[in-house]
């Protein structure tokens, strides 16, 4: 019960903020140029916001891998440049993925800045089947469009999943699945799933490959050759003479996590997943940012005014690290998947490599595909359609030869 002492405090602390003319108060507008993405913002924010007044549970039970939380907007007239008329939001098992965010190391506050104070980028990637990929504006996370199938597949392995996660203590090459959601705009549904992002969110990629161990019609499109950044895949791997060169230490745990992924996967009947390898080339990205420096003072030069600093709530501020990095260093905390190339190698790289599309079930269609292509190419070809076990020891023996 409140005495006259503390509503006199409350009155008294409350007149001293209107005095303050000049602080304004901060409006998250959850602004995003595709109606979906800001659903997505406004979606995570409330999500969030909802998940910091439920305690955390000592364990999970049974019934919170079958919870979801939902909601439905009506925002007639109000708000409306910015956010649908009328919308649907719907999480999957929220505190599950609140336990798998604590796991991987993220911060419920950082996850929802990352996804909520600027609109998620497009990205030029795009999935089988037609998948929509998008990062988050400061590229830590990935958010992909998925099938309601994939949906039905993430929940049959979701505690399995979690369990594996919690043994290997999030340390793994899987995907880290970070939160699942149904956006409902005008009347269409679209499933979006977040992961963390395989890259990096400061060193660039120059070369990636999608690598399945599988050698039939495993090579990049003329059409994806044309890309700006192609996926490569098996074959090109080969033919360009690539390899990964990590050190003794970096190899051993690599392949450990490898072998506890692809056996985990096998368990599960999944199949079809791939390697995806990200490679920086610290030399030319050095090159490169003495060139744009270059560039940039000879601009300053010609400008009359002096150069005006970031505003302190833009993007590139938000990610300053507590100290600065060299070029090719990385935050192991945040760059998860990332491994330096040992000091033998021909050129100074850092490697982004993690399992990536594990949501294929080795089902009727999965083998009436392998029997075709069996016919098409021969029993002894290296189709990727087969079942788990033999796919996840094949997988395992191709990424083994591929580290040097």
């Amino acid at each position: 019960m409140l005495t006259p002492a503390h509503i006199a405090a409350a009155i008294a602390s409350k007149t001293k903020t209107k005095k303050k003319h000049f602080v304004a108060q901060k409006v998250k507008l959850f602004r995003a140029s595709d109606p979906l993405l800001s659903v997505l913002m406004w979606g995570v924010n409330h999500s969030i916001n909802e998940l910091s007044h439920v305690q955390i549970p000592i364990m999970l039970m049974p019934d919170d891998f079958k919870a979801y939380s939902k909601i439905k907007v009506d925002n007639h007239l109000f708000n409306k440049e910015n956010m649908p008329s009328h919308f649907k939001f719907k999480e999957y098992c929220p505190l599950v993925f609140r336990n798998l965010r604590e796991r991987f190391g993220i911060d419920d506050q950082d996850f929802l800045n990352s996804l909520t104070r600027s609109a998620p980028l497009n990205s030029e990637a795009q999935g089988r089947s037609g998948a929509r990929f998008h990062t988050s504006y400061d590229k830590r996370y990935v958010i992909k469009t998925i099938s309601s199938e994939d949906v039905a597949e993430m929940h049959n392995i979701l505690k399995k999943y979690h369990q594996f996660i919690v043994e290997c203590h999030g340390n793994t090459l899987l995907p880290q699945f970070l939160g699942i959601y149904r956006l409902t705009v005008d009347g269409d549904e679209t499933y979006m799933i977040v992961t963390r992002n395989v890259f990096s969110h400061r060193l660039s990629v120059y070369k990636k490959y999608d690598l399945k161990g599988s050698t039939v019609a495993r090579e990049a499109s003329d059409k994806e050759k044309a890309k700006e950044l192609p996926t490569y895949k098996d074959n090109d791997f080969i033919n360009d003479g690539q390899k990964i060169y990590i050190d003794g230490e970096n190899k051993k745990m690599f392949l450990e996590k490898l072998r506890k992924d692809v056996e985990f996967l096998a368990q599960l009947k999944l199949m079809d997943y791939s390697l995806l390898v990200g490679i920086h080339d610290v030399e030319r990205a050095e090159q490169e940012e003495v060139e744009s420096e270059d560039n940039e003072a000879e601009e300053e030069g010609e400008s009359d005014g002096g150069g005006i600093g970031t505003p302190p709530d833009s993007p590139s501020n938000t990610l300053d690290s507590t100290k600065p990095l060299s070029p090719g260093e990385f935050d192991p905390a945040i760059d998860v998947y990332a491994i330096k190339s040992n000091d033998s190698a021909p050129r100074k790289e850092v490697y982004f490599m993690a399992i990536i599309d594990i949501l294929q079930h080795y089902d009727a269609k999965k083998k009436a595909a392998h029997a075709a292509k069996t016919v098409k190419h021969g029993a002894g070809a290296e189709i990727s359609t087969v079942n788990p076990e033999q796919y996840s020891k094949r997988f395992h023996d191709f990424i083994t030869t591929i580290l040097s």
